[in-house]
């Protein structure tokens, strides 16, 4: 029992010790206003983005997958090299058609 009215005194000692203390003034923290400027220069921004975007170029139709080269004679006897280009798809030849020309 002693001990708990020293306890209670002890504190109470203490309390009226913190009364006297001087509390400071906690700082006021100003906060930021969201600003209507950065949704304006997102918005903007996009704008200009879409107005600025160029169309797609077109696809250019792709290299001819075939390329003969051939060598003419004329009535002369000259000798000239003919190139053409063409796909797969426009040209056909037997892989035995050399044998009937050759031979």
């Amino acid at each position: 029992m002693e001990n708990n009215e020293q306890l209670e005194r002890f504190f109470e000692r203490m309390k009226k010790q913190d009364e006297h203390l001087a509390i400071p003034a906690f700082p006021e923290v100003k906060t930021r206003k969201f600003s209507f400027w950065i949704p304006a220069g997102i918005a903007a921004s996009m704008i200009f983005a879409f107005l600025f975007i160029q169309k797609p170029a077109p696809v250019k139709s792709g290299s001819p997958e075939v390329v003969i080269i051939t060598l003419q004679e004329d009535e002369n006897h000259n000798q000239h090299f003919t190139i053409e280009e063409s796909t797969f798809l426009d040209t056909w030849e037997s892989p035995t058609a050399s044998l009937l020309t050759a031979y």
